[in-house]
């Protein structure tokens, strides 16, 4: 009997992995390095997380009760929430005094960032940044394969209006990237300052990132009335503590809103945040009340820290930068005792410096005590 052929099915080549998009291929994903797993782990330890700029106490009571409320009623959470927060436009826009086609409300002021980058930016546009600052917003622009340009002044922690106006009449940047008051260095460009980079950069799109601008007490949104060419993003996961719900906003000239709606999902805003966000602008004395606490927790850190010789700068915003000889050795050591900070040793002009969120005065006076017990540590002799 004649031996029947086998027939052996061919093993299918492994599929290639589709490639990503020419700007995204040597972009570097954005470090966000949470304390949350190690927090979980470690559920004796009372923690302190200071690490992300987050408020350290929840949002005012009115925000909770709204949001209760609502699902308490016929809440409706099968449908899609107001399209485009107008409801939320009509509130911010008797806030700031400005006409409502003025704003665009986003998930988080990380989407209005993003939204800008998408709409503004072609491949090879340049954008300038005044350096170190917020890191994602390099990611935004560097997936648009932008270019990006640092300015880094001479003293990282002063302002630099004559140095920023040279970049920026020597780059002609598409876009010019300024946090006011900066991450992590505090830096804060009063709104004359901002009108004379406005005025050196007409042809520039000039975003001023307000994330903490409630503590500052300064904003150039009074600017948009006579510069077309400036945007002005604020959130409300810093002074309004509600980081969680994921809500923010950018206030432009109605055209520049006009074009951002042109990419922008007009449903990707939750209902729970627009309920939440307009119950806290309704609470402006507990919003006052928290940066007053804040402002004094900060005046007790800089006093407990230059006793002991050791530099620290607060700044205007919700946070202060501190130098330690022994930076990552410091972080680890406040981590394992239960306070959680964030090592900015790493960044340009910023050797030894680790950044402290500061919140309440009682939580800041226990942050300090530990601290204290880790610098002990750090002092003992080896045996």
């Amino acid at each position: 009997m004649p031996h029947s052929r086998l027939r052996i099915a061919a093993t299918p080549a492994a599929p290639k992995a589709l490639p990503v998009a020419k700007p995204i291929r040597q972009l570097e994903p954005y470090k966000a390095v949470s304390s949350l797993e190690h927090i979980h782990q470690n559920p004796q330890v009372e923690p302190h997380k200071i690490d992300w700029n987050e408020a350290t106490v929840p949002p005012s009571p009115r925000v909770i009760e709204a949001i209760t409320a609502f699902l308490g009623n016929t809440h409706h959470l099968n449908w899609y929430p107001v399209l485009n927060s107008t409801n939320l436009i009509e509130r911010l826009a008797l806030f700031h005094g400005v006409p409502g086609d003025r704003l665009l409300i986003t998930n988080g002021s990380d989407d209005a960032l993003n939204t800008l980058c998408t709409t503004y930016l072609d491949g090879g546009d340049r954008v300038l940044v005044a350096s170190p600052t917020y890191q994602h917003f390099l990611v935004f622009a560097q997936s648009r394969g932008a270019e990006i340009v640092h300015h880094y002044a001479p003293d990282p922690f002063a302002t630099d209006v004559d140095g920023l106006v040279a970049a920026l009449e020597r780059t002609r940047p598409r876009i010019f990237y300024l946090v006011n008051p900066n991450n992590p260095t505090g830096t804060l460009y009063t709104p004359a300052q901002v009108a004379r980079l406005l005025e050196a950069s007409p042809e520039t799109l000039v975003i001023v990132d307000e994330a903490y601008s409630e503590f500052a007490g300064v904003s150039a949104v009074g600017l948009l009335h006579e510069y077309s060419n400036l945007v002005v993003t604020r959130t409300f996961s810093k002074a309004y503590g509600m980081a969680g719900l994921r809500i923010g906003y950018a206030l432009a000239r109605p055209q520049v809103v006009a074009d951002l709606r042109r990419v922008f999902n007009p449903k990707s805003v939750n209902v729970l945040a627009q309920v939440g966000a307009m119950a806290a602008l309704d609470d402006q004395p507990w919003l006052h009340a928290y940066i007053a606490e804040v402002d004094a927790a900060k005046a007790l850190m800089a006093e407990w820290f230059a006793a002991r010789g050791i530099e620290c700068r607060p700044t205007p915003a919700n946070f202060i930068m501190v130098r330690f000889e022994q930076a990552p050795w410091v972080v680890k050591l406040l981590m394992e005792e239960g306070v959680y900070v964030r090592d900015r040793s790493h960044l340009p002009n910023l050797a030894g410096f680790v950044r402290y969120s500061v919140g309440t005065v009682d939580q800041m006076r226990e942050v300090l005590a530990r601290t204290g017990r880790v610098l002990d540590t750090l002092a003992a002799p080896v045996r």
